[in-house]
């Protein structure tokens, strides 16, 4: 009998307290990433061109005028390489556009983005590559006389197009930028 009315008592307390609020599994988290808005200054150096570079990000000069742009939170960069226009223009243009589609084995798409500024004299192109390559992003400018620059944003991380998405669509603004502010001296 003590056995029965332990049994009972033991029933319905397993029954009192697994009536409470239906449990339910918890939705899948996003990850939240939020970046400063953008402001902008101009780096003026030595080099044969100058442009707005995003507060944010730091810079290094080579003496051969190539930059860095370094982005520490976002561990990425920006890297900008100045070549002079010697009758060898075709040449330099095809040595972008190979650089550029050297990611094809891994890219999902590379998409290309002409750009003209005909008042600055800036002309050139942008490559917005999707998937796990190892750039993001890459472009070139010129003003088909004198000057040729290109430049690839690279993340010091092994290619996980899901994860430096936010981060690549960030930085594609200021090379955009970068592009939209290239002055040639």
């Amino acid at each position: 009998m003590k056995i029965k009315i332990f049994l009972s008592l033991l029933i319905s307390s397993v029954l009192l307290y697994s009536c409470g609020d239906e449990t339910l599994p918890k939705p899948k988290g996003m990850l939240r990433l939020e970046y400063p808005e953008a402001s902008y200054t101009s780096i003026k150096d030595t080099c044969p061109y100058f442009f707005s570079k995003n507060k944010e990000a730091e810079i290094s000069v080579s003496d051969n005028c190539a930059i860095t742009v370094n982005y520490p939170k976002m561990n990425a960069s920006i890297f900008i390489t100045y070549k002079p226009v010697n009758d060898d223009l075709n040449k330099l243009l095809r040595d972008a556009q190979k650089l550029t589609y050297e990611h094809v084995a891994k890219a999902d798409n590379i998409q290309e983005q002409p750009f003209i500024n005909v008042d600055n004299k800036v002309y050139g192109m942008f490559y917005l590559v999707t998937g796990n390559a190892a750039s993001a992003s890459q472009f070139y400018v010129t003003d088909s006389t004198s000057h040729f620059l290109t430049g690839s944003l690279y993340f010091n991380t092994k290619p996980n197009y899901d994860s430096v998405l936010p981060a690549a669509q960030y930085i594609e603004k200021d090379i955009r930028k970068i592009m939209e502010t290239i002055r040639w001296k």
